[in-house]
């Protein structure tokens, strides 16, 4: 009897706590809330790019939706707990307008590069080396996702640790690399 009660409670999902209060099992990085958030953002992405909202397209792309979080639910929010990807989200919705200033920014310095009367004097490509102090690859994928978006500058290669190459078409949009771009993401992720 004795040894049934130790074969069933080795058998049962703990529960650990995390910095954040929130629990999840131990052994288990397969937890709802991040299935539920995938499909969900799938679903909306898919709604949006469709352009259909009949009744065949949208059990399309719920079927597909599914299918997808079936076999890699966790992709995005691999082990991830509710309360930390709520703070997450919240901080990241806070790093998008910053983005998308530098991104109007660097569209009036490539305009006025362009429009030039000498514009082939002002162009200067040239591939920028660094590393990054990013350890994470969701991070580092938003940080390369964030240099090509901003025009005047594409990322060619990141390594998985940290090793960045970026082309810039002249040194003015090259500079700030990694600069502020790359602090504003290590506080959104609130890395080390």
């Amino acid at each position: 009897m004795e040894l049934h009660t130790q074969i069933d409670s080795a058998h049962r999902p703990t529960r650990e706590a995390s910095a954040s209060g929130a629990f999840r099992s131990r052994g288990s990085s397969r937890g709802l809330f991040p299935r539920i958030l995938t499909f969900s953002i799938l679903f909306c992405l898919w709604l949006v790019l469709s352009g259909q909202y009949d009744s065949f397209h949208i059990t399309l792309g719920v079927i597909s939706c599914a299918i997808v979080v079936i076999f890699s639910g966790d992709l995005l929010f691999p082990g991830a707990q509710i309360g930390g990807l709520i703070r997450l989200g919240f901080r990241l919705t806070a790093y998008v307008p910053w983005l998308l200033y530098q991104i109007l920014l660097a569209n009036f310095h490539i305009l006025y590069v362009v429009l030039h009367p000498k514009m082939m004097d002002l162009i200067d490509p040239s591939i920028i080396r660094f590393q990054s102090m990013l350890k994470d690859e969701l991070p580092l994928v938003i940080f390369a996702n964030s240099i090509t978006l901003t025009p005047g500058t594409i990322t060619v290669y990141v390594s998985v640790d940290g090793e960045f190459q970026v082309h810039s078409i002249d040194k003015a949009s090259g500079e700030p690399l990694p600069g502020e771009m790359e602090a504003r993401i290590v506080k959104a992720f609130k890395e080390d």
